[in-house]
């Protein structure tokens, strides 16, 4: 009975976000629709936020390498899309120009891919963003300047990029309300057994009022 209602759950899941996406295609123009089939016929998995809510997650993360630059072009034009996962696929700085337009994007992963700065030039106009990560990425000091005036970002992932302190210090003033994450803290020290040892932390750096 336990293992019938463990198997259930899933399947009633992916029942109500079928629907739920159902509806708000429904609810696009006819162009609308055909961009979110091209998503989807590029891998990219779609789903609606909820209900009464035409926002939308798009997530290619999990197709990985089979996700290019040119897996991305049904995104132009989709205005509602609220999230959107990169993660660990093989999109290059190119590939972000057909993020340019996603005007309602709140979240952005593009953790272990290619990008470097030159691909966040296309994300200065994404003033709604909140939430960014660019951890594992190429991304340099020159970088962040492009998100300096993203007034709404709240966290922001650094872990194992090539910023430097400079560069944070920077974007601490252009946006004080940021919390970013830069990974491990290797100048901290620990006395064990007489020796000194350093000790990885993972440390928060949080842009204060």
């Amino acid at each position: 009975m336990k293992l019938s209602l463990f198997l259930a759950v899933p399947l009633l899941w992916a029942v109500r976000s079928e629907a739920l996406l159902g509806q708000v295609k429904n609810s696009l123009p006819v162009p609308e629709q055909q961009k979110i089939g091209m998503i989807e016929k590029a891998g990219g998995r779609v789903m609606a936020i909820a209900q009464n809510d035409n926002r939308l997650e798009v997530d290619f993360h999990l197709e990985g390498s089979d996700v290019t630059d040119q897996s991305l072009v049904g995104l132009e034009g989709l205005k509602n899309i609220y999230s959107l996962n990169l993660g660990k696929t093989k999109i290059t700085d190119a590939g972000l120009i057909h993020l340019e337009g996603l005007t309602a994007l709140n979240r952005l992963y593009l953790q272990e891919t290619k990008i470097t700065d030159k691909g966040l030039v296309h994300l200065k106009n994404l003033r709604n963003l909140t939430y960014l990560n660019l951890y594992g990425t190429a991304i340099t000091d020159q970088g962040l300047e492009n998100l300096s005036a993203l007034s709404n970002l709240k966290n922001v992932y650094l872990w194992q990029t090539k910023v430097t302190e400079s560069g944070i210090n920077k974007l601490k003033k252009n946006l004080p309300n940021v919390s970013l994450v830069t990974g491990w803290d290797q100048d901290q020290k620990k006395q064990i057994s007489g020796r000194s040892v350093r000790e990885p932390r993972l440390s928060y750096l949080r842009i204060m009022k």
